[in-house]
């Protein structure tokens, strides 16, 4: 359990630094995509077209559970 209580922990803090970036990158003046040696899109840029969901403090295991394997989903 205390595995699960750390990775939800982990999970929430990595959100929270990926959620401060994008509103970071909202806030600038016309953010120009970043294009990456082999011509593709950048992994933030990715990542937000892909919109993962938000944790809300759940309680509940599994709707963490859940949340946590969308995220995992995602990476």
């Amino acid at each position: 359990m205390q595995g699960l209580v750390q990775a939800m922990q982990t999970q929430v803090q990595t959100q929270a630094a990926l959620h401060a970036q994008l509103q970071a990158q909202a806030q600038s003046p016309a953010p120009v995509p970043q294009k990456h040696g082999h011509g593709g899109p950048s992994i933030m840029g990715r990542f937000k077209r892909i919109a993962p969901p938000s944790f809300k403090g759940e309680s509940q295991p599994l709707l963490v559970e859940s949340w946590m394997r969308e995220v995992e989903k995602i990476f």
